[in-house]
């Protein structure tokens, strides 16, 4: 059920009705052809994508979590375009839906984190809605991200690498250190990458540290995730 300014249409219908508009399928074979992707695009491009959203989401409230996380799944499960998915993602992010950014609401991320599984999903989720919950529920967020770090699903190891991008001098060291250690020497190109975009955030906030980091791992970690984690460090380690 949609809890929102009735106009006497489903979210989902008023969301496709709202990209349709925008839409420019000239470009959607590239687009999908970029992203390497199953599911066809439209042919949106973010900025006008958010623009024509904005009007369908403004007004738009829940009377609780479950009426939110409702909604949100009806249009990530019922998706026959990958930017209906990214209105999902975007639905996540209203000011309104602030509230529900605890715990129960994990179980939500994590199915469109499995069944995205890909970067594009799995990045926005990860380093901005994780995020959220970590700062509004640590302690179970902390023992979550550890077991999904270990977890035989590669996206949800990437989440929990990914998933302090925003906090600067926020970031728990012990726990971005302990996420990265059970796939520091995974040949899995995507938890290379993170590992490497994990550190390289942290390194804006302090650049030592993650010299060290990377000096006392020389031999662990891929050369693909030194490279990243130095780059704003102004130092490379070979390899």
């Amino acid at each position: 059920m949609t809890h929102s300014k009735p106009t006497g249409k489903p979210l989902t219908m008023r969301v496709r009705e709202a990209l349709d508009a925008v839409a420019e399928p000239a470009r959607a074979p590239a687009m999908q052809t970029y992203m390497k992707s199953a599911m066809p695009y439209l042919g949106v491009a973010s900025v006008p994508r958010r623009g024509a959203l904005k009007p369908v989401f403004a007004g738009i409230d829940w009377p609780d979590s479950a009426a939110w996380q409702a909604d949100v799944l009806a249009l990530w499960r019922g998706a026959t375009h990958r930017e209906e998915r990214y209105a999902a993602i975007d639905l996540t992010a209203v000011k309104t839906a602030r509230r529900f950014q605890q715990i129960d609401a994990l179980p939500l991320y994590e199915e469109m984190i499995v069944t995205g599984a890909w970067w594009d999903y799995v990045d926005e989720i990860a380093g901005h809605r994780l995020w959220t919950l970590l700062q509004n529920d640590r302690a179970a967020m902390r023992e979550t991200m550890l077991a999904w770090s270990t977890d035989t699903d590669m996206w949800k190891r990437r989440s929990s690498i990914l998933c302090q991008l925003p906090a600067k001098r926020e970031t728990d060291l012990d726990l971005l250190y302990a996420c990265i250690e059970p796939s520091i020497g995974s040949a899995e190109f995507f938890l290379r990458k993170a590992i490497g975009w994990a550190l390289r955030q942290y390194a804006w906030t302090d650049p030592n540290e993650v010299a060290r980091y990377v000096a006392a791992n020389e031999d662990r970690l891929s050369g693909l995730s030194k490279r990243e984690a130095l780059k704003n460090s102004g130092k490379r380690s070979g390899g």
